[in-house]
């Protein structure tokens, strides 16, 4: 990522005609919020000395502590190509928000997540580097630009054109990411009809969940560009693959070296490592409501469509939830499989990387590999091997956050609370609907 001081975005933003500012956070939920600013109040926004109304987002304030300060990141500073207009360019720095008082607010995930981060520093390691997978869908628009579920193909992993029928849509989204800074390492068709993968190169912790935000926002405009919409659902169509966000995650030591890598060990893994991951699969089950926070998402988390839903971690073993790729050395890394884009990334890797440290810090018991395909076998015989389930729906995943007081430690109290509440809202919300399956199961022989 390139360093920006104040005086470089300055002259960039005359240099380049920028009109407006987008200064853009992220709420509790996930949801990307900005504040416009015309390029006239450009200097006071790097001061800090832009406010909103903080009670009018989900689970930020009361009324009566409304008044919030958008604090930019100068190294966010972007111009959005993709947001071009006649009058000028468009641009845009991310922003933590802080408190009249001067301190980060503890209803910001991405102040949270520099908080873990110090931790993280203290306990002797330097970053955790990691590289999401973000898989989505393009669906055709109607002649009104409604939204439905038509698929642009029918074609599998890695299919190429004309039976691939993104093609066209996902070069552009690339081209448009390359402008924006990131390295593209690959793109593909996914395993479902029309369902897509761009890879992009890893990051430093904060930095990649800035980039995942961005990441979403090009994918749907360019796809708008195409009359397609984009979507991030983890299972927007039953009796095929969902969706994942598959995180990779590697810690880099004080002098930068993979903390991950033993050349020695019999798979190259390092005690941290193996720590790592143990901490991982101990608190999976009451962090899943974090990572896997919608109704839909548990949708997705089922046997039988490659869905990683057993706690448990292997070399190569697909069917596990934490999967070793096969690269050593500097890129030696877990890949936790289990993950969705619908997760709020700043709080996504708080609990995993909290997670990870508490193990490494008490030198929790290992858990060892699982080398068995999981997905062949009986719920007694995984039983027998050790291996429980993911939580089956958003209650049970809600209710096992409550139980874990790392997880409330990890995303305070604030966070905490807030997100429990808006969830259990959500889950009330649809356990009172009458869906059509409902329908169509009971109407004619009840």
């Amino acid at each position: 990522m390139k360093k920006y001081t104040k005086k470089e975005i300055l002259e960039n933003a005359k240099a380049e005609n920028v009109r407006y500012i987008r200064l853009m956070f992220t709420d509790i939920i996930g949801t990307i919020k900005s504040v416009e600013i015309p390029v006239g109040q450009l200097e006071r926004a790097l001061d800090g000395r832009v406010m909103f109304d903080g009670s009018s987002i989900e689970g930020f304030v009361r009324i009566m502590e409304a008044d919030m300060y958008l604090r930019p990141d100068l190294d966010t500073w972007l111009i959005l190509s993709w947001e071009e207009t006649n009058y000028g360019k468009v641009a845009r720095l991310i922003c933590d928000i802080y408190t009249p008082d001067g301190n980060p607010s503890d209803a910001d995930p991405r102040s949270n997540l520099k908080r873990i981060v110090k931790k993280m520093k203290d306990m002797g390691f330097s970053t955790l580097n990691i590289g999401f997978e973000p898989e989505f869908f393009l669906f055709k628009l109607d002649e009104e630009g409604n939204v439905t579920l038509k698929t642009m193909d029918q074609g599998g992993y890695f299919d190429l054109s004309p039976i691939d029928g993104s093609g066209d849509c996902r070069r552009d989204i690339v081209l448009e990411l390359e402008k924006s800074g990131f390295t593209v390492e690959a793109s593909h068709h996914e395993v479902a009809p029309s369902q897509n993968e761009i890879n992009f190169e890893f990051s430093n912790i904060v930095e990649a969940c800035d980039k995942v935000q961005t990441f979403k926002l090009v994918v749907k405009n360019v796809a708008r560009r195409h009359n397609l919409h984009a979507t991030f659902m983890p299972k927007p169509i039953a009796n095929i693959n969902g969706s994942g966000m598959h995180t990779n995650c590697s810690l880099a030591d004080l002098d930068g070296n993979n903390a991950f890598y033993d050349p020695n060990d019999e798979i190259g893994l390092s005690l941290v490592a193996r720590q790592w991951i143990t901490g991982i699969l101990t608190h999976s089950k009451n962090f899943c409501a974090i990572t896997n926070p919608t109704i839909n998402s548990y949708k997705r988390l089922v046997p039988g469509y490659e869905a990683p839903c057993y706690v448990s971690w292997s070399e190569h073993n697909r069917s596990v939830m934490i999967r070793i790729p096969a690269t050593r050395g500097k890129t030696t890394r877990t890949e936790i499989r289990s993950v969705d884009n619908t997760a709020n990334p700043y709080l996504a890797v708080a609990v995993i990387l909290a997670s990870g440290l508490d193990a490494i810090e008490n030198n929790l018991p290992l858990i060892d590999p699982i080398n068995e395909n999981l997905f062949a076998l009986t719920p007694t015989e995984r039983k027998n091997l050790g291996v429980s389930n993911l939580p089956d729906n958003l209650k049970e995943a809600i209710d096992l956050l409550k139980e874990d007081k790392l997880m409330k430690e990890t995303l305070g109290d604030h966070i905490f609370n807030k997100f429990i509440e808006y969830k259990t809202r959500e889950w009330d919300e649809f356990r009172k609907t009458v869906t059509e399956w409902e329908i169509k199961r009971y109407i004619n022989i009840i």
